[in-house]
């Protein structure tokens, strides 16, 4: 007799009165489990495709261009040429 009750009460529509069914209902994503996904849809994978080409396109076009954001612009100087003056060292003292 109790578990009857508490069934009775504990149903889904007890449970849930009053809540809108939207609440209830999340269809957010896919449920996936063993299963494959579901497959994007062609002109999601073709603007994929397209932008990406793009964003090759100008990394490559500004590497073959314009390589001195990475090289430098200017060649780079000899340190061992450098004199302590230069470097800001002070002069060796001699002290015997």
């Amino acid at each position: 007799m109790l578990r009857q009750v508490a069934s009775a009460i504990l149903t889904y529509k007890n449970l849930y009165k009053g809540v809108p069914l939207q609440l209830l209902k999340r269809h957010g994503h896919v449920w996936v489990y063993r299963s494959p996904p579901a497959a994007a849809p062609k002109s999601h994978l073709i603007a994929g495709e397209i932008m990406g080409g793009f964003m090759w396109w100008w990394i490559l076009w500004h590497l073959w261009h314009e390589y001195e954001h990475i090289t430098g612009e200017y060649a780079y100087p000899d340190p061992s040429l450098w004199t302590d003056e230069e470097l800001g060292i002070p002069p060796e003292e001699e002290s015997y």
